[in-house]
């Protein structure tokens, strides 16, 4: 927030007086009572305070590790609640404690829109109504007779079965009904491409596939005959209830059918997972090649989500969670097992209903916010100004701010709904503006976390009381985590004021290994002298002296340029990305070349003012082709990088800027938003040889 230094002095003398006043009416009150009634209120103190207290340690003692959390010194944890031991165990345990608590929603589709944009491209516009809930109880008893439906159509226990469906209630249901019946379930992305879905199938050897109406007739049906193992396909949708136009050999069901046929009678044995048996085989999103399938036991997930379930304060039947990340992620997946692990609700939504543009989800909104906050008169720009700054500096001392939260932030948190209690990020770092943003205008902590899907999305979490950016917080009670010199880089454990190193991720959530891959792909995998597995990221991060961990670099994103300067790719876009004038950016460096140069998506909004501002004239296409927009966005990116006190080796010296999101559909983002580099360098083949001076 840059207005604080053009507010009046006498309004701001007045809001602090305000202010004040009401501090000392509410707080003091408040505090006393606190301090007589009850020993169990805890405050955490100023930020200082907060961030030396310690989180995690090295158990060694020595500056590599390993380090974990310090309630889990002594013992990782493996499970949520004694006994429950595999998957299928944990959603008998929530259908016997929750049988008639609501599980998972549906919102009712009333109608489907399209409607334009002012660029004349066409979105699906859909007006939803109320969500429909299925108990935990009744979400147990679909899941069985789906399970024994399957069984009577030849699926058998211990084979692969793939689910590609989007996010949705029937996805979690299938996948329950398959923990049930010990099938490892193959998850795809509904995004991926032909190829990439037909090498998955092959690859995992499956007969039965379940999907939906849509992607079968727009995927699917293209590449069935690559697939000649398979023999069934279960569409989730009710209607139609008959598939013609299917090649030979292959059966097309609705889901509810197949539930109906479980529902007879039991289909024949089945046999009981034991925690060692594999639950999923994932297939990674694929952004330096073809997709992996990461082999995850029953025991792996349930270590992964007892460390995150452990880091999420009074988690409870009484919470609900958003569901609306590709379930076939790890992150989403073991979120929302999480949910079933102590009872809470799971309302499926989609990006769009969240706000009208998604991909960064959180960058986005706080670009879209600090946008209408620009476009507000001067006397309410100045109140949300004063608020802003006043509850930064109330929340640095560990104090809340009720006044500002209901006269100015009530807006901005209605938003979300209004009833958000903990907002979570993960699968990219959140920068430190968005975070801090979050946390004021939300009114409600906003953590970070950081894991593969190598580890079952597990790996650190921040306390949510913990307001410092940039970091991802401690290991969690399941993992420990140790640092590996990268000599070439020069990252040291003996670096100070921190030690330094590649990331390895150890612990029960580390998991099994790539499905069918040549034995040297395995080799990020590591056993030691314990039997304890490691995991090697490839992502270089630093140990602080309270525990917590901070990402700093990423080893496959290094490139070393001619002059012999090593530009972090990864670094470079993350202090970019900041930058309200683009959407999103790529930074690329030929290590033949002495610069850096970069892709970039132009936000329209802000793109758009600055070519009125200097006159430049022509469509949003015609100006992203401008050779003179091109400098001066190049020239806003400069300063925003200098301000983030980038190198200048560092800093990309040429730009082309592209009218065209990047999404999973373009093939240049994987489902989960991150480059692909090679594809990003494909598709700008001509650019690249036109900025490096080739043509």
């Amino acid at each position: 927030m840059k207005l604080k230094d053009e507010l009046n002095p006498v309004i701001l003398i007045l809001f602090h007086v305000i202010v004040g006043l009401y501090t000392v009416l509410t707080f003091l009150p408040s505090y006393l009572l606190n301090m007589l009634s009850s020993s169990e209120q805890i405050h955490y103190g100023s930020e200082e305070d907060r961030a030396r207290r310690t989180k995690a340690k090295s158990v060694s003692g020595r500056p590599e590790g390993p380090y974990r959390a310090v309630s889990a010194t002594k013992r990782l944890l493996t499970t949520v609640h004694p006994g429950v031991d595999t998957l299928d165990k944990m959603l008998e345990y929530a259908a016997v404690k929750f049988p008639h608590r609501d599980f998972l929603g549906t919102r009712e589709v009333i109608c489907e829109d399209d409607e334009k944009q002012s660029n004349g491209k066409v979105f699906k516009k859909v007006i939803l109504g109320q969500y429909r809930w299925l108990s935990y109880e009744k979400v147990h008893r679909l899941a069985r007779q789906f399970g024994s439906g399957l069984l009577a159509l030849g699926q058998q226990p211990k084979n692969n079965i793939a689910v590609f469906c989007e996010t949705r209630a029937e996805w979690m249901i299938a996948a329950q009904a398959c923990f049930m019946y010990n099938f490892p379930l193959v998850t795809l992305y509904s995004t991926l491409g032909g190829p990439a879905i037909a090498h998955g199938l092959k690859e995992a050897e499956v007969t039965h596939i379940i999907t939906s109406r849509e992607l079968l007739e727009t995927r699917l049906k293209a590449i069935l005959i690559e697939v000649p193992r398979l023999q069934h396909i279960i569409v989730v949708d009710d209607s139609p209830s008959s598939w013609p136009g299917y090649p030979r050999g292959i059966s097309v069901h609705n889901m509810a059918a197949v539930q109906k046929l479980g529902a007879k009678s039991e289909n024949g044995l089945y046999i009981i997972p034991l925690p060692s048996d594999i639950a999923v085989i994932m297939y990674t999103s694929g952004s330096t090649g073809a997709p992996k399938g990461v082999m995850i036991s029953h025991s792996n997930i349930l270590a992964g989500i007892t460390g995150m379930a452990e880091r999420i304060p009074n988690l409870c039947e009484e919470d609900t969670y958003i569901g609306y990340l590709p379930l076939a992620h790890v992150l989403e997946l073991s979120a929302e097992l999480v949910c079933v692990s102590h009872g809470c609700r799971i309302g499926y939504s989609s990006p769009q209903t969240l706000v009208d543009q998604v991909r960064e989800i959180m960058d986005r909104i706080y670009k879209n916010i600090m946008g209408k906050v620009e476009e507000m008169s001067y006397f309410q720009r100045t109140l949300f100004t004063l608020a802003y700054s006043y509850k930064l500096d109330q929340l640095s001392k560990g104090n809340n701010t009720p006044l500002c939260n209901r006269l100015v932030f009530r807006k901005v948190r209605s938003l979300l709904g209004g009833r958000v209690r903990v907002l979570l990020s993960g699968g990219a770092p959140l920068s430190a503006a968005t975070q801090r943003f979050m946390n004021v205008c939300f009114c409600c902590p906003v953590g970070q976390g950081y894991g593969l899907t190598e580890t079952c999305g597990a790996g650190t979490i921040s306390e949510l009381w913990d307001y410092s950016t940039g970091r991802v917080g401690e290991p969690l009670v399941c993992c420990e985590i140790k640092l590996k010199d990268w000599l070439e880089a020069g990252y040291r454990s003996t670096d100070k004021p921190h030690p330094r190193g590649e990331i390895l991720v150890g612990g029960p959530n580390v998991t099994m290994g790539y499905y069918k891959t040549d034995p040297r792909m395995q080799q990020d995998f590591e056993v030691d002298e314990t039997g304890q597995r490691w995991f090697c990221t490839g992502d270089v991060g630093e140990v602080h002296d309270d525990g917590c961990l901070k990402i700093i670099d990423r080893k496959k994103d290094l490139v070393k340029l001619q002059a012999g300067e090593y530009v972090s790719l990864g670094k470079v876009e993350a202090m970019l990305k900041n930058c309200p004038l683009i959407d999103n950016i790529c930074a690329y460096a030929n290590s033949d070349e002495t610069y850096v140069i970069g892709f970039a998506v132009p936000n329209q909004k802000h793109f758009l003012s600055l070519a009125e501002q200097y006159g430049v004239r022509g469509s949003f296409t015609e100006l992203c082709n401008n050779t003179t927009m091109e400098e001066l966005v190049l020239k806003v990116l400069t300063e925003v990088a200098l301000g983030a006190q980038l190198e200048r080796f560092e800093i990309p010296r040429k730009i082309c800027l592209s009218p065209d999101p990047w999404t999973p559909e373009t093939g240049l983002v994987t489902d989960a938003f991150k480059l692909k580099r090679k594809e990003l360098k494909s598709h700008y083949k001509d650019d690249i040889e036109r900025m490096y001076g080739g043509k």
